[in-house]
């Protein structure tokens, strides 16, 4: 992709305090714009995060903010800690706690700590793509991980200064395709609209998970991120805390680019597979547009209700 995913999501994130300005935006029109698509990323090059971020996301604020919401939060955050800690310990073998190298802020390597939700394996070797149907997890892990509880270490990369509370997801070196201008966080707008994500990524058949993940799911993280950081305030910020917590989840978003694309890709097998799995209750393909050599999802059928899911987790 010659400039990552384009601005498309700009109206749509005009309340960068919520994401519901999406499915807002979904139930405006019927109208089909187009339906091509294209591959948004070719080569391995990094993208540049785009360099605009908002007065609050550079601010010195910001990070006063962070250190003073996980310090106040530390008397009930360890207990819980040390109580998740002892049921993973006791569950299955291997360490509590499983670390990684991530890209931070401006490209630099930082080590992220993430209660280990994954039996650890004799080789040390995991799928670089988690789906909820392609990894050994322990007896734990998928609880952890559907409530986002194994990520509360990382509160530790915050007061280290690699992270901050909301802000883009820090990827693995193979998966980043931008350079990141503030530092990542544990939670923020793509989060928030990927958070089903492995449960989705598992209605995909093997041969078609990297392409998707690569060339669709990975430039619409991006793109959410991007924009949701351009207008970031505390109160837009404090808002996906707490619809964090809250497990107030957007899923819409994912589950259009992934009908489009299985539409487009035009394989009968990956479009009965979803019917067999009765994953998906009735399958819309979603009109997408082409602006400045990309593929954003424009407004889906009338008939799609907002606020309901059409893939269960």
């Amino acid at each position: 992709m010659k400039t990552g995913l384009c601005n498309a999501f700009a109206s749509t994130m005009a309340e960068p305090s919520s994401l519901r300005a999406v499915e807002m935006s979904r139930t405006r029109s019927s109208r089909v714009e187009s339906h091509s698509f294209q591959q948004p990323h070719s080569d391995s090059s990094p993208l540049p995060f785009r360099a605009h971020l908002s007065a609050w996301s550079r601010s010195g604020s910001k990070r006063a903010f962070d250190c003073a919401c996980v310090l106040l939060m530390l008397p009930l955050l360890i207990p819980i800690l040390l109580a998740i800690a002892l049921a993973v310990r006791l569950t299955s073998a291997g360490p509590v706690l499983f670390l990684q190298k991530r890209m931070g802020r401006h490209g630099r390597i930082f080590t992220i700590v993430k209660f280990r939700t994954i039996v650890q394996a004799a080789d040390k070797t995991h799928q670089g793509i988690t789906t909820s149907g392609n990894q050994a997890f322990t007896q734990v892990g998928p609880f952890l991980r559907r409530w986002k509880l194994d990520e509360l270490p990382q509160v530790v990369n915050v007061l280290a200064g690699h992270m901050s509370l909301v802000g883009p997801r820090p990827k693995i070196p193979e998966h980043a395709i931008a350079d990141l201008q503030c530092r990542a966080g544990i939670t923020g707008a793509a989060t928030i609209a990927f958070a089903r994500e492995e449960a989705v990524l598992a209605l995909l058949p093997e041969r078609h998970l990297s392409t998707f993940y690569h060339s669709v799911a990975l430039p619409a993280k991006h793109t959410l991120d991007t924009e949701y950081m351009a207008q970031a305030s505390l109160l837009s910020d404090l808002k996906l805390i707490f619809d964090s917590v809250l497990r107030r989840w957007e899923s819409s978003i994912m589950e259009s680019l992934l009908a489009n694309w299985a539409s487009v890709q035009n394989d009968g097998e990956l479009r009965s597979g979803f019917a067999d799995q009765k994953q998906m209750v009735e399958y819309i393909p979603i009109p997408f547009q082409q602006r400045s050599n990309c593929l954003i999802p424009t407004q889906s059928s009338a008939s799609a209700r907002p606020g309901r899911s059409r893939i269960a987790n």
